[in-house]
């Protein structure tokens, strides 16, 4: 039986930062995937293809242009799904190999097979080619999730799919049903919006995205109306059916039938915890398979961690990086630190949101006293030149120290800009920074200046 200081199950974002982790503090560590190959469902079915899809998306619509070239402007007039797929499989490829070499790079050996304890220190591996026990005085647990399932919508795989199987569509729909106003469901309504199909999106919440912003949320949901996006908020299916003539229907609680070519299905994800016989290590999942974590993302058995989207909210793969870098380093005796407060998120909507630090409505709970400065695209050069005259900005900073608390985007490139108000405000900069530093002209970058100016001529005003 071979052993090793650290085993990692699961080669995602989490799994590899955990191993990597591991191997740099001078350690042996084995990775266990069942996959053909590694990267998990962040490289091979969730955000790398669906985020290359945007691409695609965004390239061959011409979208980003129909602003200044006119609303029928469009790179290629029929769009197929193969024109999507040819792209995402191309950046897949190369995310796979770059990964496959990292761990190689780093000493790491990858197992090929499903994991499954034996015991709380034991692992089984097995694969085609038979079985193999492995023991390891730390274990980290990074399986990451799966598409939920549910009995009343029948997943075909054709016309009634999950967020799994989008280029497993024979064509671009014209009308297409989206269960589900998560953040896998509002990115992908947005992009078939984008390509022209007409998107019926339901939500049973009363709003989209109850973590993000209400000003983002409410300018999201306009840009997605006015793309043709019908919004069916405090909805519910009661069941879905595949009709003979190749159509779905979708039949709400509220006893409204909705029709469309295809169906997307995308509420909530399963963690991938069946296989691994928990309880033979003394742990337990929840009913949607996922581990319970202290700070330290220690299980029950303080040798045996849990890291990335297994673990639940917030599911962003640059978080589970930074769970598996930090799980690793803490169980392994390493001096490494992080800040989650300081975590940005990234919705690749169409427009994308991105944000920091805390929203309004988080500050008023609190009683703590904020003032916003807000700028928008079509003020800054750099928007009028890209065509997106429809982003905004927007600092909130504390009133009486200016130290800024939070910085919410939407429009194009959000998730890039983003970072330098993540920068100032983890360093516990105030809204004074950015009136007093020279940006790059013209870039998007100079609406932080814009918004610092907007929210402090309110203070002058009125303070």
């Amino acid at each position: 039986m071979q052993t090793y200081d650290l085993l990692v199950i699961g080669s995602g974002p989490a799994g590899q930062r955990a191993a990597i982790q591991g191997a740099k503090l001078g350690k042996r560590v084995a990775l266990v995937e069942k996959r053909e190959v590694v990267g998990g469902a962040c490289i091979n079915t969730g955000t790398i293809p669906s985020k290359s899809m945007r691409e695609a998306v965004m390239h061959l619509s011409g979208y980003q242009y129909q602003g200044i070239y006119g609303m029928s402007y469009r790179v290629k007039e029929k769009i197929t799904v193969a024109d999507l797929s040819f792209r995402v499989q191309q950046v897949i490829k190369t995310e796979v190999d770059v990964t496959t070499a990292q761990l190689s790079r780093n000493g790491i050996e990858v197992l090929p097979g499903s994991a499954s304890f034996i015991d709380a220190n034991h692992l089984r591996v097995q694969n085609s080619r038979g079985q193999s026990d492995y023991e390891a005085g730390t274990i980290v647990i990074a399986t990451g999730t799966r598409p939920a399932e549910s009995p009343l919508v029948p997943i075909n795989g054709r016309t009634i799919i999950n967020s799994d199987q989008i280029f497993s569509l024979e064509s671009i729909p014209k009308t297409l049903i989206v269960v589900g106003g998560g953040v896998i469901g509002v990115e992908y309504a947005s992009m078939f919006a984008a390509l022209g199909v007409r998107v019926i999106l339901i939500e049973k919440q009363p709003r989209l995205l109850g973590f993000v912003d209400s000003e983002m949320v409410e300018a999201l949901c306009y840009h997605l109306r006015d793309n043709r996006v019908t919004l069916r908020l405090n909805e519910e299916v009661a069941s879905v059916e595949a009709s003979a003539d190749g159509t779905v229907v979708a039949n709400l609680k509220s006893n409204k039938r909705i029709s469309g070519d295809a169906l997307l299905y995308s509420i909530g994800r399963q963690g991938n915890v069946d296989d691994l016989n928990l309880a033979a290590a003394g742990l337990e999942a929840d009913p949607r398979g996922r581990i319970s974590v202290d700070e330290q993302y220690r299980t029950k058995q303080p040798h045996i961690l849990a890291v990335g989207d297994v673990i639940g909210f917030p599911s962003l793969a640059s978080v589970s990086m930074e769970q598996g870098r930090i799980a690793a380093g803490l169980a392994l005796g390493a001096r490494v630190q992080t800040d989650p407060a300081s975590y940005p998120y990234g919705i690749y909507t169409i427009p994308e949101i991105s944000f920091v630090g805390k929203t309004e409505e988080q500050l008023t709970d609190e009683d703590v006293p904020y003032e916003v400065g807000v700028a928008y695209y079509r003020e800054i050069a750099r928007g009028q030149i890209r065509g997106d005259t429809t982003g905004r900005l927007k600092l909130i900073f504390n009133r009486d120290t200016k130290e800024v608390l939070g910085v919410h985007i939407i429009g194009e490139g959000a998730s890039e800009i983003l970072h330098i108000g993540q920068a100032v405000m983890t360093l516990k900069g105030t809204v004074d920074y950015f009136v007093n530093t020279v940006f790059n002209y013209p870039t998007l970058a100079e609406c932080y200046k814009a918004a610092a100016f907007n929210g402090l001529n309110k203070l002058t005003r009125f303070g």
